[in-house]
């Protein structure tokens, strides 16, 4: 498919039926950044819980309450992780084998949106296999790793994958040279190209991590940098600055909490740059 939003959106609408829920935290991509898409293409809802460093607490599924007799409420059906986390973060494999486990045990499917999964392979010196081997579904992404609108739904659970050429063709995600566009896999997996560009972007996160802390010792860093995103809360007029020459987003405007993201191209002479310019009076 061509973008994440899509990948996450049909990989719901093949796991749930309109009047059965997504489970997630309330920071989810699907849930905040996708401008309603999953609920408007697929009529499941979703169920947004408080985060805890950008993950979905494990007691949120085993306190989960289902019954399957009122239809007065939506059903959970369906627990959706983001590795790495929208905060940076990442599940470690015993979390994700607890989720699953604990998911499962409720009949409950899992979905994985990996938009960073490679970022969160590196961190953690796993395979994807490692990583996604007990969730139903997952959105592989390729897109925020140097690809061209390629983005991949893949299926661990058979079971939900009935017709779902169908499902990409008539959700408008078949592009008439669709080879095109997935051939960009074949040399991003067989020769290791994945790795290589998540792992420059992943260090370059933590160099600049490290810039800003030599930089502006004052600087709060509410979450650690586990993948290739630094979240950091830095005085004025430092933030205007890194706002303005830097890959910076203003996350939320109450406390000052930027978004700085590095990409497989990001060099430490680009961070240096960044500094430079942060330093100036």
């Amino acid at each position: 498919v061509f973008t994440g939003t899509a990948a996450n959106t049909l990989a719901i609408r093949a796991a749930c039926r309109s009047f059965e829920a997504v489970v997630a935290t309330d920071i989810a991509h699907i849930n905040e950044d996708e401008c309603g898409a999953p609920e408007f293409n697929t009529g499941s809802k979703i169920l947004a819980f408080e985060h805890q460093g950008g993950k979905l607490p494990l007691s949120v599924i085993e306190e989960l309450s289902i019954n399957p007799d009122d239809p007065h409420r939506v059903l959970p059906k369906l627990i959706s992780l983001t590795q790495a986390t929208e905060m940076g973060t990442v599940y470690t494999l015993k979390e994700i084998r607890e989720v699953c486990e604990a998911a499962h045990a409720k009949k409950l499917l899992v979905h994985m949106d990996g938009a960073r999964l490679s970022n969160a392979a590196v961190h953690l010196g796993c395979s994807f296999a490692d990583m996604a081997r007990s969730v139903d579904v997952l959105s592989f992404g390729g897109t925020k790793n140097g690809l061209l609108c390629a983005e991949a739904v893949v299926f661990l659970n058979p079971e939900i994958a009935d017709k779902f050429s169908f499902v990409r063709k008539q959700s408008m995600q078949l592009a008439s040279k669709m080879r095109y566009l997935s051939c960009q896999f074949l040399p991003y997996l067989e020769h290791d190209l994945w790795r290589k560009n998540a792992a420059q972007a992943n260090a370059m996160a933590l160099y600049l991590r490290a810039a800003i802390q030599n930089t502006l010792p004052e600087a709060v860093f509410p979450y650690p940098t586990e993948a290739n995103e630094v979240f950091v809360i830095v005085p004025e007029p430092y933030a205007a600055r890194i706002r303005q020459h830097g890959p910076a987003y203003l996350w939320d405007k109450p406390t000052g909490l930027l978004r700085l993201v590095c990409a497989f191209d990001t060099t430490s002479e680009d961070v240096d740059h960044l500094m430079s310019r942060v330093r100036e009076s």
